[in-house]
């Protein structure tokens, strides 16, 4: 575990750094590079005490010794120079392995500040290459700064989710493992300890849980020195290293890949700068277990892979999926975070995609993340694709997962809450592999539902939005109890409003728009009852919501970012019916049916399959009458309390009492059983 001294060292040299070097990619590259060089100078006299020899500062290079650097001699521009000096020339130091040169390819300091840097290496003078687990732990905290990494889509995973897609996808000590985009290796060294943990007897396991105090499905994959894996022979322990490999087209990604395997006790770490899409060399070797979070961006003008991928597209995504499909052993498995377009959006492509996870029975469930996931850094929804051939293979099923919440609140503070649904989806996933899965799990609110393939390829575009079967499914059993419900296509039209919403010139009809206000405008566009309804989110990037419905009769206009229901027979279909059902229970019918990564979006023909209870039309004007009547008897109420407390002046209490008195005899009059008494 990280302790608090490690974590406040690290600290310190951000915040020495900040000044000089803003970027916290860049303080993370410096620190990396310093930390090596420490360590480096740490081996040669440890090295020394135990009777042998220096091997790395030797030859020449024995000048830019650590000891060197700091001795009290050393003016501060003279240290500037030699350590600028040495960054620069480590990688023609011949005695260094080559896991070392390639660390210092490319490095020099960004700064020319003698004090800043003699500040900076006086705490990284703090830091000891010992062997010890802190070292693991202090670096996966200094990586934790980068959450953004750039313009191409690459949002460092958050380690609990990384450590849930290991957990959910369960590599093996056997297994030929890779991240083919592996950014700073936070999915290798999980798979690394999730197979250590796992290789661990029982009883040492459960005794560090215990003294933890942490359940098994809530500890997440700690250092690998918590997990000794000794149940690993030497030569199983030495396979494992050599099985594990990343790639990434990033050098200064490479680098910290490296060094982050390095310190959790990888002697020659396999990562290579290679580029997944548009390289070959590596074209024909399989994986026995493939884990990533691929870049989700695609550079203006697409992609330009080689020619031996069988999808033809130019997204990033869809071509990153697609490598991992095709570089899957026979006995393969996989876990990708996907974007939301990868399950839904109806281009050739993404339908191919999916119909091809299917077919081909490699799928085996799909887990929908929160919207806040990669919060602050931006709020985008996001899926896990879970594949395991062999699993596929004895289940004609599909297991879709709704995570509501990830033990985060989905905020930019992302600040640690008690609501935390992946221990119990894991357990899911568990049970669904051992088929042994059951309708409902006591104590549990997540949203799970079983779909088999045959339905899956038969549904539109062969989507893999498992809110959607779930809302099937609502759907179905809401038809079981009432066979008077109707779709909404069926009773009404449907049409798509024609203004815009900020440049409609103003005028004397109604301009109905997603805000709590009409505007105005001076035209129409529609002259009858009708319930209008958002198509965009109004809660940004990521999120799927609708804050109201509007009810508008008469000549109105509609903004282009809404639709409007009409009733194909109003004598049968009362529209304030629809409206208020529609209103009440817009978060279960409506948002379920958004969709998309960051613009999250509502399609008008997706709202003709909702299905409503219609019973006859005087029963629902009663409905109506009722709602009315206390939604006037509210009013009346919020009025009272207003004048109890002086905020209302005494004009505006007259109005809208005399509003709310009119209101009410108006439903009286309709419907007498209602006393205003």
């Amino acid at each position: 575990m990280l302790d608090t001294d490690t974590k406040r060292r690290i600290d310190s040299c951000r915040d020495i750094l900040v000044g000089k070097v803003p970027d916290p990619k860049s303080q993370v590259e410096q620190i990396t590079i310093a930390l090596i060089y420490k360590f480096m100078d740490d081996m040669d006299t440890q090295s020394e005490e135990f009777g042998g020899k220096r091997s790395f500062f030797v030859n020449g290079f024995e000048k830019f010794s650590w000891s060197k650097l700091l001795a009290p001699s050393m003016g501060g521009q003279d240290t500037l120079n030699l350590y600028s000096e040495a960054i620069g020339k480590m990688t023609e130091n011949t005695h260094l392995p080559a896991l070392f040169r390639d660390i210092f390819k490319n490095a020099y300091l960004p700064y020319r500040d003698p004090e800043t840097l003699k500040a900076f290496l006086k705490e990284i003078d703090n830091f000891s290459y010992d062997h010890s687990e802190r070292l693991g732990d202090a670096f996966e905290y200094l990586l934790s700064v980068l959450g953004s990494q750039g313009d191409a889509g690459q949002f460092r995973t958050p380690r609990h989710i990384i450590d849930f897609v290991v957990r959910a996808v369960g590599p093996q000590k056997s297994d030929r493992v890779l991240d083919p985009a592996c950014g700073t290796a936070g999915f290798l060294i999980s798979a690394y300890k999730h197979i250590l943990r796992e290789n661990t007897p029982s009883e040492e396991r459960n005794s560090w849980q215990l003294r933890h105090g942490a359940s098994v499905a809530e500890t997440s994959i700690e250092s690998p020195m918590h997990y000794s894996g000794s149940l690993l022979t030497p030569i199983e322990r030495q396979r494992i290293h050599e099985n594990i490999r990343g790639f990434d087209i990033s050098p200064d990604m490479v680098r910290i890949s490296l060094v982050n395997l390095y310190l959790h006790g990888f002697r020659s770490p396999l990562i290579e700068e290679y580029d997944s899409l548009t390289q070959e060399e590596h074209w024909q070797e399989t994986y026995d277990t493939i884990l990533a979070n691929p870049p989700f961006m695609t550079p203006k003008g697409g992609i330009k892979p080689h020619k031996k991928f069988s999808l033809r597209s130019k997204r990033a995504e869809l071509l990153f999926l697609d490598y991992i499909s095709e570089h899957l052993s026979p006995i393969g498995k996989a876990g990708v975070v996907v974007p939301e377009g990868i399950v839904f959006v109806g281009q050739s492509a993404y339908v191919e995609m999916r119909k091809r996870l299917i077919q081909e029975k490699s799928l085996i469930a799909v887990v929908e993340l929160p919207h806040g996931v990669f919060k602050p850094y931006a709020s985008v929804k996001t899926h896990i694709l879970i594949i395991d051939k062999q699993i596929a293979k004895r289940t004609d099923e599909v297991l879709f997962i709704n995570i509501g919440a990830d033990g985060y609140t989905q905020t930019d503070t992302r600040q640690a809450v008690d609501e935390n649904d992946l221990p119990v989806a894991l357990e899911l996933i568990d049970n669904f592999k051992r088929n042994q899965l059951e309708s409902t799990i006591p104590s549990s609110k997540l949203d799970f539902i079983t779909v088999k393939r045959e339905h899956i390829l038969a549904s539109v575009g062969c989507h893999l939005v498992g809110r959607w079967y779930m809302l099937e499914r609502t759907f179905r059993e809401l038809w079981e109890r009432m066979p008077s419900a109707r779709e909404l296509g069926v009773i009404c039209n449907i049409h798509r409003g024609m203004h815009s919403n900020m440049s409609s010139p103003p005028g004397d009809f109604p301009l109905v728009v997603p805000a709590a206000d009409r505007k105005t405008s001076a035209d129409y566009s529609f002259d009858f009852k009708a319930s209008c309804i958002p198509l965009v989110s109004s809660s940004g990037h990521g999120k799927a919501d609708i804050k109201r419905l509007h009810y508008q009769e008469g000549k109105f206009a509609l903004a282009d970012t809404m639709c409007c229901l009409e009733a194909k027979e109003p004598e049968h279909v009362d529209m304030r019916y629809v409206h208020e059902y529609l209103s009440k229970f817009k978060d279960e019918l409506l948002v379920p049916m958004m969709c998309g990564a960051t613009n999250v979006t509502l399609n008008q023909n997706d709202i003709k399959k909702i299905l409503i209870p219609l019973p006859t039309i005087d029963e629902q004007r009663r409905i109506v009458r009722g709602i009315l009547a206390k939604e006037a008897a509210d009013k009346l109420q919020a009025i009272g309390e207003e004048i109890s407390f002086g905020i209302t002046s005494s004009e505006e209490i007259v109005f809208d009492i005399k509003k709310q008195i009119e209101r009410l005899l108006a439903i009286r009059e309709a419907s007498p059983s209602i006393s205003l008494s």
